[in-house]
């Protein structure tokens, strides 16, 4: 198993060693594609491995792989396979069109295999020290790729970046001082007090002052590289100007390697001194990352940068997950962890296309998408609808499912005080309803009429079976097919409240009936329009 995780980590160097030997983009890119392959392929390999025998752990404990490792492995390397696929296209344009030299592709395929590298190495090792050096490396790596296009935006996004960022992982050294002070009392080599599996298995005897504050600097250090609130200052710059491919690696593989180590942190603090510290700051610094995200990604502008507060929500969503903690909040926050990243890096990828056909970065520039790249602006409407957490897509599951924890988690008055405002939205409803319908909608019912019959069987069943699958909120372990069953139930809850919504508001209903009317359902649904208008007119 140690060749597989030292094929990993050299995997992606195969871009590098292309460029190094002078390859155009279209070369160098396929040797960094296949090389990412190669890292995906031995990652999958060592998880299935890691599922039969105990974590792989050589090298005075340096190199450290368990399943948490893994599962960030095998996340990392997908997005570094899909970044990689996608730098082959986007910068043979780029290069094609001379927006960028061959210096500059070159350039790039070499820090872009380092980066994923230096990533990919730092979700390896056991020892909080070398988790230190190999994020600080990733910074200056991807520090490159963000000022390539050497314009002054560009420059100054990057050394924001480096600065920034830099400064967060300082605190987080001090963090990790702090640690290494905690356990001064223990009887372990200078490098043991340094290395995750020791001093998790020796928490209880470390001091709980250092501790509680080297958890604080490590959530703030770390943080920065993820981006929450208030440390994100840098993420909105690097991501808008680095090429789209880096910025996909930015958003959907770095981000993710710093809460790694925010995990890391997390659980040997939990060991000494229990969820209520790590749970009030990872809720603060979480709750805090949603708020600014959402605000401003009210704001329209440059699409990536959109995309880059889009990852500031996220991760914030991710923190507050593992605040509520327990089996359903890792849970949670892991396949959140492991959809969004999918999901950015499908957006950011296709807004690499966008840019290239439009020549802007600028959403409000950007007209007829479907129609000129139709796969491209298909893509980017369904990333959208993902990230937005929408129903069916993986962001939804996963987001529900940190509800429940967060539900689990707190007051007993919760369930009867949600099954209450369920029981007040379902009353909302049914008022809608009868306003839609009129005053007549009972006689109608009890004089057999299909049509508004129908109407109130699928209002009735759909809240019957959204209140069933309440109790599943209150699981606290995740369950694959009560999960599935739940998003469905929510799924069509949600669509028929929409449709409640919409039929109940008299401004929309001409509106949308004259859109459903222009629809290939003409002819049933304006059949039914003309003879609710002629019972109309009889009454």
């Amino acid at each position: 198993m140690t060749a597989l995780a030292i094929l990993i980590v050299i995997g992606p160097l195969a871009g590098p060693a292309a460029a190094a030997l002078r390859a155009r983009a279209r070369g160098a890119g396929v040797a960094s594609a296949a090389g990412g392959l190669v890292s995906l392929a031995a990652a999958i390999a060592l998880v299935a491995a890691q599922l039969h025998h105990a974590p792989l752990s050589g090298w005075a404990g340096f190199l450290y792989v368990d399943t948490l490792s893994g599962f960030f492995l095998v996340t990392v390397a997908g997005v570094t396979v899909l970044a990689a696929f996608g730098s082959i296209a986007y910068l043979s344009a780029e290069e094609d069109a001379g927006t960028l030299s061959a210096f500059q592709v070159r350039l790039y395929f070499i820090f872009f295999g380092l980066f994923a590298s230096l990533m990919l190495a730092s979700l390896e090792t056991g020892n909080l020290g070398l988790l230190f050096v190999l994020v600080e490396a990733s910074t200056l790596a991807s520090a490159a790729l963000v000022g390539l296009e050497g314009k002054a935006r560009s420059l100054e996004a990057a050394w924001k970046y480096v600065i920034i960022s830099s400064l967060g992982v300082t605190i987080a050294l001090a963090g990790t001082l702090f640690l290494f002070y905690a356990g001064s009392a223990l009887h372990l080599t200078s490098n043991e007090r340094l290395t995750w599996p020791y001093l998790l298995a020796h928490a209880a005897a470390l001091a709980p002052q250092p501790l509680r504050l080297a958890f604080l600097l490590a959530v703030v250090g770390y943080g920065t590289k993820v981006g929450l609130a208030p440390m994100h200052t840098w993420l909105p710059d690097a991501h808008a100007e680095a090429p789209s491919p880096a910025s996909a690696m930015l958003s959907a593989a770095l981000l993710n390697t710093g809460m790694y180590a925010i995990i890391r942190f997390l659980a040997i603090t939990q060991a000494k001194l229990g969820t209520t510290f790590p749970r009030a700051v990872l809720l603060v610094f979480g709750f805090a990352s949603i708020v600014i995200g959402v605000l401003f990604m009210v704001r329209r502008g440059n699409f990536k940068r959109l995309f880059a507060y889009s990852s500031v929500e996220h991760m914030g969503i991710i923190a507050v997950a593992l605040g509520f903690g327990g089996a359903l909040g890792l849970y949670g926050a892991l396949l959140h962890t492991l959809n969004h990243a999918v999901a950015k890096a499908v957006l950011f990828l296709g807004s690499g296309d966008v840019a290239l056909r439009y020549r802007t970065r600028e959403a409000a520039e950007v007209r007829g998408l479907l129609t000129a790249i139709p796969v491209t602006g298909g893509a980017l409407l369904l990333g959208s609808l993902a990230v937005l957490g929408s129903p069916p897509f993986g962001l939804f599951l996963s987001e529900l499912t940190i509800v429940r924890a967060g539900f689990c988690g707190f007051t007993p008055l919760l369930p009867p005080l949600l099954l209450g405002a369920v029981a007040v939205l379902a009353a909302v409803c049914a008022l809608m309803l009868l306003a839609t319908a009129g005053n007549d909608l009972l006689p109608v019912i009890m004089k057999g009429n299909s049509d508004a019959s129908a109407k109130v069987v699928v209002a009735s069943l759909t809240w019957l079976l959204s209140v069933a699958a309440l109790p599943i909120l209150w699981r606290r372990r995740p369950h694959t097919v009560l999960d599935l069953w739940l998003m469905v139930v929510v799924f069509v809850w949600i669509f028929d409240s929409a449709l409640a919504v919409a039929a109940a508001s008299p401004r929309s209903r001409p509106s949308l009936n004259h859109r459903i009317c222009g629809a290939r359902w003409k002819a049933t649904f304006c059949k039914a329009a003309t003879a609710r208008a002629r019972s109309g007119a009889q009454g």
